[in-house]
């Protein structure tokens, strides 16, 4: 029998970690054979210190986040017989959001953005292990947003970019693009900043400067 302590051993030396996992049977979106799907994020902090020091940082070529993860990921899967699954790459492309709901440790936030108990509104997933064997696993916590009396996410966007209502990507390009935006550009997302978890996630502004990057061209 596998034990979820074996396997976060085996994450911790790549500041990866366990961000939430679900005993399946007969998931046609899985392997076959699939008894626990387990979904793995980074583990903050160290995660980015780590990655910018692996040689697929380091040779310049394109999507090396992506090309990191797979290696490493792959590596775990085959000490432990399980099948990596990736949120990139495909087809097929894996439904890493519903599975992240559906392991309880993450939830639709105020402002529809995936927020999960660690990572707050940082929630991302480098990839999943579908394992062949049951994995026992603790008891999902309550929704943060439900115990967060003042909401921050719901306010935080300069130009109510991220609301309740939804998304509205034209107006968030379109300020990211001003000087006032450079905020966001150089240190991350106002709203997933805000989130008390994100906070408490100490994930670093030149990580987030990255993606907006990536998002923002």
């Amino acid at each position: 029998m596998i034990e979820l302590a074996a396997i976060e051993a085996k994450l911790t030396p790549h500041n990866l970690a366990v961000m939430g996992g679900f005993a399946c049977d007969d998931d046609p979106a899985l392997p076959s054979g699939t008894q626990t799907l387990l979904l793995l994020g980074p583990a903050e902090p160290g995660f980015w210190s780590r990655l910018i020091g692996a040689p697929e940082w380091r040779d310049r070529q394109p999507d090396p986040i992506d090309r990191w993860s797979r290696r490493i990921i792959c590596q775990i899967a085959y000490d432990f017989s399980a099948e990596a699954l990736f949120p990139f790459g495909g087809p097929p492309w894996y439904p890493f959001h519903q599975w992240a709901i559906r392991s309880g440790q993450a939830w639709d936030s105020p402002v529809r953005l995936l927020v999960h108990a660690k990572m707050g509104l940082f929630a991302s997933y480098r990839g999943a292990l579908a394992l062949q064997e049951r994995v026992s696993l603790p008891t999902p916590p309550a929704s943060p947003c439900e115990a967060c009396a003042t909401k921050p996410c719901l306010t935080a966007c300069p130009v109510s970019a991220l609301t309740k209502e939804g998304y509205d990507l034209p107006k968030c390009d379109g300020f990211l693009d001003t000087s006032e935006g450079q905020d966001c550009m150089n240190n991350g997302c106002a709203v997933r900043r805000a989130c008390p978890l994100s906070q408490a996630y100490a994930r670093l502004p030149e990580q987030s400067a990255y993606h907006m990057r990536q998002f923002h061209k």
